[in-house]
């Protein structure tokens, strides 16, 4: 058998596999991994450099999935790789099965991100080459590797290709390569009824190389891939396809390109299930049978990705043999921890925003963590990322070592690059905007959450003190969406996200602390415009705020407290102002700083009696009084807003809404009936 031959042998039998699947399932999309089968055999078997035996090995290629619903296409290459077994195949979108409906990260089985939302798929792609950028930059070219993204009509449409293909063309990364499914066909609908535009000219405006070519043609495919190997743009390679190549009907004739191919089970449309495995040359009594020839070509096809992959560990041993000071920070790098950093040597003003506090952090780690990688969207003068990009290069043009990025206005490209850079490892990813601005970021950090991912997000202008920009600009609801996420578990049975909100300076520099160090899950930053008075303590401040890693802690505690007072973020000095009030007229309170009720509800039954104690309890909070019902309890109150913002000065915005001392003072009296 030629290997012309063998290759369409290859293809048809994921072709065969992945409509097998979703006939078993009796759900699932078939059409599109049968129009894909040619593209990723050749990848995978020619192109895509990896370990059979350790899929998570460090300097692999990676193949990023936009499309989720195409699963089953990636499932069955990996199954021809010996990642998933018959089985496992066979169990597609099943209870406790490792092969879901649309994947989720799995890098021990190959499956390298979660997708499903179009479009982010291939920007996690797009971060991840930026990460092998950077290390290639700082360790040398021995580290190269390529990242290989997969998308569809649908990911070209939604809106985040266009932040990805902008920053990915300015940047000039290279090291992408995506293969376009263009098949002209959507879920209910043919692309002609809804878009008009040139894809490949879009593609080259943005600094793209682009080929348009038959994605069946196998030669077409190589020749492709070879010359985005030697490009120096990131490549777009647009492969016409036909939705369920290879489908024929109960008389055998073709039935190639149909709409309802795309989510249907073959049965449940003109095409004959049977009569296509046929065609195909699979046995439809036992249609998750890999064929003989196509398992026997792949143990070859193994045995030379082995040999590759051990010339290249020989080359990395001698890097690291004459490079040794240099390999210990590459292995810190890989680990996802930092160095030892002395937090406490973090200078601040006093009563500052905490978005002031957090540059300060920022400036301070700059050349102690190094790889930190910050991004902003266009807002770094604001956000206050700009005291680490006063320290560091940033990333431009062929420009790599670097450590900040202007990602421009693209809140969601830039969230969902930063998913991709810690899939891919080796850096910490930082991100910056508005906390408003959140909304455009939900999408991904609900995948960091889901893929529990250690992405740093960075959100100030915490409340409607924004002030005069308005309500479109004052986020009311959005701390509670966080809060929310904080409740749900993980698949390792963890809180999904972890949300601080620091109350001062000292806090701020507990939060970042918290945010490094914590590699389980997300993190969301959320800052302060406005000046806010530093907290009362004995002694140090700071170590006083250390409590805050456990969520909640006692800002003020008096043995004789008629009420305890809850807050968080810029409410606590609130608090603090209204509680030396009310012990003029002898009523003493406790004060409590509440960063994180998530964490806070991970402690011990005991601690968490022992801070919020027996007393009646009165939360102060700039957002949805929702935020903190659940601490006060049901005899409790939370004075919160229930309106959206107006556009006002700050200081008028708090006297208008009540959040100064003097009328907190009055709210908690009236709670307590006095």
């Amino acid at each position: 058998m030629s290997n012309q031959q063998i290759d369409v042998r290859c293809a048809d039998n994921i072709r065969a596999l992945s409509a097998a699947m979703v006939e078993a399932a009796k759900s699932g999309h078939p059409g599109g991994p049968m129009g894909g089968a040619d593209f990723i055999h050749i990848l995978y078997s020619e192109f895509l450099r990896f370990d059979p035996d350790n899929p998570q090995w460090a300097w692999r290629d990676r193949f990023f999935l936009d499309p989720g619903h195409l699963s089953a296409m990636l499932y069955a290459q990996l199954h021809l790789v010996g990642n998933y077994s018959k089985e496992d195949i066979s169990n597609f979108r099943q209870w406790g099965s490792v092969t879901p409906g649309h994947p989720e990260v799995d890098q021990a089985r190959g499956v390298e991100n979660t997708s499903g939302p179009l479009g982010q798929g291939h920007a996690m792609g797009a971060g991840a080459a930026l990460a092998a950028k950077f290390l290639a930059a700082k360790f040398g070219a021995w580290t190269d590797h390529k990242i290989y993204a997969y998308i569809s009509d649908g990911g070209i449409q939604e809106e985040i290709s266009q932040g990805i293909g902008r920053i990915a063309g300015y940047l000039g990364l290279n090291n992408l390569i995506m293969f376009f499914d263009s098949n002209d066909v959507q879920l209910s609908t043919k692309t002609d009824e809804v878009t008009s535009e040139d894809t490949a000219k879009k593609y080259e405006a943005w600094g793209w190389n682009v080929v348009v070519i038959d994605g069946h043609d196998h030669d077409a495919i190589r020749k492709a891939l070879q010359d985005a190997q030697n490009s120096d743009k990131p490549t777009l390679i647009e492969g016409k396809t036909i939705m369920g190549k290879g489908c024929v009907d109960a008389d055998g004739n073709s039935y190639e390109g149909h709409v309802e191919l795309h989510g249907k089970p073959l049965g449940g449309t003109g095409a004959d299930f049977t009569k296509t495995l046929e065609a195909l040359g699979a046995n439809p009594e036992d249609p998750f049978e890999a064929y003989s020839d196509v398992k026997e070509y792949y143990a070859q096809i193994l045995d030379r990705k082995r040999e590759e992959v051990k010339a290249a560990k020989q080359t990395e041993q001698e890097w690291r043999a004459a490079n040794a000071e240099l390999a210990k920070k590459l292995d810190l790098f890989l680990s996802g921890d930092i160095p030892e950093v002395d937090f406490a040597e973090v200078q601040h003003k006093a009563n500052g925003a905490s978005r002031e506090a957090s540059s300060a952090v920022l400036g301070y780690l700059a050349g102690k963590v190094e790889n930190l990688i910050v991004a902003s969207a266009d807002l770094a003068n604001s956000d206050k990322t700009d005291g680490y990009l006063k320290k560091v290069k940033q990333f431009g043009p062929g420009t790599f070592d670097a450590n900040f990025l202007h990602a421009g206005v693209a809140e969601f490209s830039m969230a969902a690059m930063a998913n991709g850079m810690a899939l891919h490892g080796g850096v910490i990813p930082v991100i910056g905007t508005f906390f408003i601005f959140s909304d455009y970021q939900k999408p991904a950090y609900r995948l960091s959450a889901l893929m529990e991912l250690p992405v740093i997000y960075l959100w100030t202008h915490d409340a409607f003190r924004v002030g005069e920009d308005g309500p479109t600009h004052q986020p009311i609801e959005q701390e509670a969406q966080l809060r929310l996420l904080e409740k749900l578990k993980n698949h390792s049975g963890k809180r999904s996200m972890l949300a601080l909100r620091p109350a001062d300076a000292a806090e701020t520099t507990v939060a970042w602390e918290m945010a490094l160090k914590n590699t389980a899950t997300p993190t969301g930053l959320i800052f302060s415009r406005q000046g806010i008075k530093d907290l009362p303590a004995e002694g140090s401040r700071l170590e006083v705020a250390q409590q805050a890693a456990k969520g909640a802690y006692r800002v003020k505690s008096d043995a004789d407290a008629e009420v305890t007072l809850i807050a968080n973020g810029s409410e606590v000095a609130t608090l603090v102002d209204a509680a030396e009030l009310l012990e003029k007229e002898g009523i003493k309170s406790n004060i409590v700083s509440v960063i994180s009720e998530g964490l806070f509800r991970d402690q011990s039954a005991d601690y968490q009696a022992e801070v919020l104690g027996d007393k009646p309890k009165f939360g102060l909070t700039a957002g949805l009084p929702v935020t903190l019902e659940g601490l006060v309890g049901l005899d409790g109150k939370v004075f919160g807003l229930e309106h959206f913002g107006y556009s006002a000065p700050a200081g008028v915005l708090d006297d208008k809404f009540g959040y100064t001392g003097p009328k907190v003072f009055e709210q908690v009296k009236a709670f307590l009936g006095k």
